[in-house]
């Protein structure tokens, strides 16, 4: 099944698509407990089993500017930096033998087709094709063989980076976690409709292709990710894991590219779906900031 969250008056809601348009969950099943994602990822199967029935129905028609990040308010979204070799080597870097994982908070998810706001401070606002896991069932200890039984489905994401930021030390947090900067979505496929183990992924900038890879080149492989992260941590219901992006980013390219107000951004997983923002300048960002790496417009702290 294909869940999207639509931004309605009385807040985000889980739609189901259906066999015509999309149809609100919670009404449709008679059960407004299901009316969250995160409650009907707690419930787990017998919440699926009670809303699958549903496809069969016809729904209305969902305009772009409805969707909402299609998983709201991730408790976590734990990422995987360089899990691609081309994209290791790109950036300068040998091929890591052991996972590079730094985390996002929730408040840096955006619509699938929402505006992307470059952050006033920044001159390096990169993009980043990515296949995201969204976990259900969760747990700690699964081991990659049971790893889809703990997956509630795959979404595509745009891990958009300030590369100026996160290049001015040797931790990446800040570059990864400007508000609003990584477009979720549209939809959380679930794992009995895709097989994420070789999907083609791409990104592209004002219609030209920058990135083109599959996912079964992945150092850390869907389960396998699943398996590390939950050494250290309990994977969590609505859980996000952000699986790393391919070669073909804008800072390694000669010259560089960086997304500008007024590009249009999209990002495509085979079978999960695309994603599209358009990029815009922040309005109000303070001309004055004291926090500005080198590089970045007015920076040198």
């Amino acid at each position: 099944m294909r869940l999207a969250t639509i931004a309605t008056a009385r807040g985000p809601r889980p739609y189901m698509q259906a066999r015509s348009g999309y149809v609100d969950v919670g009404e449709a099943a008679g059960d407004e407990r299901l009316s969250a994602l995160q409650y009907v990822l707690e419930a787990g199967e017998p919440a699926l089993d009670a809303i699958r029935p549903l496809a069969d129905q016809d729904g209305r028609e969902i305009g772009p500017a409805d969707f909402a990040a299609a998983v709201p308010a991730p408790p976590r979204i734990l990422c995987l930096g360089l899990n691609y070799s081309e994209h290791a080597l790109e950036g300068g870097r040998a091929v890591p033998t052991w996972p590079d994982a730094f985390v996002r908070g929730s408040d840096s998810v955006l619509a699938p087709y929402g505006d992307l706001v470059k952050p006033a401070l920044t001159s390096k606002f990169d993009y980043e094709a990515e296949l995201g896991i969204v976990i259900g069932a969760g747990g700690r200890y699964i081991r990659a063989e049971k790893a889809l039984d703990a997956i509630a489905g795959f979404v595509v994401l745009n891990d958009a980076s300030c590369r100026d930021w996160q290049r001015a030390a040797s931790q990446w947090t800040a570059g990864k976690n400007f508000t609003g900067s990584m477009p979720i979505g549209p939809e959380v496929v679930t794992t009995d409709e895709v097989d994420a183990s070789d999907l083609a992924i791409s990104s592209t900038l004002n219609g030209t292709v920058m990135q083109s890879a599959r996912t079964s080149q992945m150092l850390v492989s869907v389960p396998a990710a699943v398996e590390f992260f939950s050494s250290f941590t309990r994977l969590a219901p609505g859980d996000v894991i952000a699986t790393g992006t391919p070669g073909g980013v804008g800072f390694a390219r000669t010259p560089p590219v960086w997304m500008e107000p007024g590009d249009v951004i999209e990002v495509t997983v085979e079978d999960i779906g695309t994603i599209r923002n358009r990029v815009v300048a922040e309005d109000g960002g303070p001309d004055d900031w004291r926090w500005r790496p080198a590089g970045s417009p007015g920076g040198g702290l």
